[in-house]
């Protein structure tokens, strides 16, 4: 658990927000390892990689979703 003293921003979504940030990034940078595996032949890192990615996608739909939900109930 983080401790929010250390926070640069005092907000009970800094850390979900970040995480998401995260997550989306690495489906970004996963695409290239994704290519460059599949450029040098090797499938079986490829495939690896690719599920990776999709555990990161589904992450960062999550994350979206329940920031959705927290900045909602928060603003009325």
């Amino acid at each position: 658990m983080a401790d929010d003293s250390n926070s640069p921003v005092k907000d009970k979504n800094y850390n979900l927000i970040n995480v998401l940030q995260l997550s989306l990034h690495h489906v970004w940078m996963l695409d290239q390892y994704v290519q460059d595996a599949r450029s040098q032949g090797d499938e079986e890192l490829a495939n690896w990689l690719q599920r990776i990615q999709e555990n990161n996608k589904t992450a960062g739909q999550q994350g979206k979703e329940m920031l959705l939900k927290r900045l909602q109930r928060e603003n009325g």
